[in-house]
């Protein structure tokens, strides 16, 4: 699943700050003289066509495939100690997704990158036109901490297929999963096409000096800018794959229980750090009232009753985080959860939901991205479309509702990155969707088809041949009968 890191963590998080290196420091200078030669051998590998032809494209990412699978047991190892994942949630939110949009991908390459033909019109007659899409050249993909294997590789998955050479900076937030990663590329990828560079503040701040045919960045809004800015140096494109508040309005009528059990399972897997969780529900005081028994019992049913226990129930990536987090908990609102179990040590907090929430709460202030979920009373569809409406655009919104004008409603009258109707988080796991943010929760998408275009160029080639020279109607001088008919041509 995608997600962003939060900003608070702009001190820690490689992705998340910039820093001068020390010229003055012998290792400084050899980092900085290993970066410049890893962008130089990716640029002198693309510009000799090693990623050109759809075989070889498709040849690594088998061998991704394969990495993949050799590396199972190290990623998901390295995914326990970063975030205390279970084996089974490393599967299904990290490895498994990955692994699908490999195959996804691969099945439709060829017929992706098949040139769109399209009409060049009467007046150009005779001539044909087609769309040929192009890689980019050597991209730049600045990775999470959060889902480290999925966020990191997917993008790379999206550049590959587009035939782009790959410089890779995994978060040094999840360090044993950045290694993983690294040892994963160096092993089984060829240093032709994918590179990694491992390291904190310095070492994005170097990569962000270097010119780069695309800038892909996983993380937040403040970050982003910063990411922005520097790529604007070279007049870089970037993609931008931020976060927000993710709203859910649960309508008066929808099937309370299942709800309750998507929107727990939304928010709570991965310790809910998870950029498209769900931040905060929405709903009228009578549907509150029949809701907090089903979401006490989905808690209950997925996490027991000491979820500090359950297998299956993640923890903060780190004590910074723990204590970011903790702070928004108000105990007198916790009607699950709270304080009192937390465990700072071992960075665990607990699925905490809130009733009683005020909408100038600290916990309404900033992205919770964490096991916490306020609940608000509005008075319907009405005032929750108006909340979302008054604050920035989310990366995705939720609906909970037995009735199709309440969806069209939200589908119409709010804008967020994806909005997802009768279900929290899955709707991202398909390479068929495209996935990415609008406004303040990003720009650009990848996943699928829409990964391969957001990595090449569109190139418009137009044919013509030169005989006959039918262009010799618009060529000057223009008087006569030539000149009458252009001007009824073009009135």
């Amino acid at each position: 699943m995608s997600t962003d890191a939060h900003p608070s963590t702009a001190a820690t998080d490689s992705t998340d700050s910039t820093g001068s290196a020390d010229s003055a420091d012998p290792a400084a200078a050899v980092r900085r003289e290993r970066i410049l030669e890893d962008v130089a051998a990716l640029r002198a590998s693309f510009d000799a066509g090693t990623t050109r032809s759809i075989p070889a494209r498709l040849a690594q990412l088998a061998a991704l495939q394969k990495g993949l699978r050799a590396e199972r047991g190290r990623l998901t190892k390295a995914l326990a100690q970063d975030l205390g994942k279970s084996r089974l949630e490393s599967a299904i939110t990290e490895l498994g997704v990955v692994s699908e949009e490999i195959s996804y991908v691969s099945k439709h390459l060829k017929s992706w990158l098949r040139p769109e033909k399209f009409s060049m019109g009467l007046l150009l007659a005779p001539a044909t036109g087609e769309l040929q899409r192009e890689p980019l050249g050597t991209t730049l993909i600045i990775a999470p901490w959060n889902y480290p294997v999925n966020l990191t590789l997917a993008p790379v998955v999206a550049a590959i297929a587009g035939g782009n050479t790959v410089l890779l900076k995994p978060s040094e937030v999840a360090p044993a999963t950045s290694s993983a990663i690294a040892y994963l590329v160096a092993t089984h990828l060829d240093p032709e096409w994918v590179r990694v560079v491992e390291g904190g503040v310095e070492e994005t701040t170097l990569l962000l000096e270097q010119r780069f045919d695309l800038i892909f960045y996983t993380g937040n809004a403040t970050v982003g800018r910063i990411v922005a800015r520097a790529a604007a140096e070279h007049l870089t494109p970037t993609v931008l794959e931020l976060g927000g508040k993710s709203p859910v309005f649960v309508d008066d009528g929808a099937d309370l229980a299942v709800a309750a059990r998507r929107i727990v399972w939304g928010k709570f897997t991965n310790a809910g750090q998870t950029c498209i969780a769900p931040d905060y529900l929405m709903a009228t005081p009578r549907t509150i009232e029949r809701l907090v028994p089903q979401l006490r019992k989905a808690v209950r049913a997925m996490y027991g009753t000491r979820p500090e226990r359950a297998r299956d129930y993640g923890r903060m990536v780190n004590r910074k985080h723990f204590d970011r987090v903790r702070a928004l908990i108000d105990d007198d609102r916790a009607i699950i959860g709270g304080t009192g179990t937390a465990d700072r040590r071992n960075r665990y907090l607990p699925p905490t939901i809130l009733t009683g929430v005020d909408w100038d709460d600290p916990v309404m202030d900033e992205e919770i991205f964490g096991p916490v979920l306020p609940i608000l009373a509005v008075s319907g569809a009405d005032e929750a479309i108006a909340r979302i409406r008054e604050r920035e655009k989310p990366l995705t919104a939720y609906v909970f509702t037995s009735h199709r004008t309440i969806e069209e409603r939200f589908a119409t009258q709010t804008s967020s990155g994806s909005l997802a109707i009768g279900l929290t988080l899955a709707h991202i796991g398909t390479p068929s969707l495209p996935f990415g943010g609008v406004g303040e929760s990003g720009m650009g998408a990848y996943h699928g088809r829409a990964g391969l275009e957001t990595f090449t160029h569109a190139k418009p080639v137009a044919r013509k041949p030169l005989t006959p020279d039918t262009l010799k109607l618009v060529y000057p001088p223009y008087k006569g009968a030539k000149k009458a008919l252009l001007g009824r041509l073009f009135r």
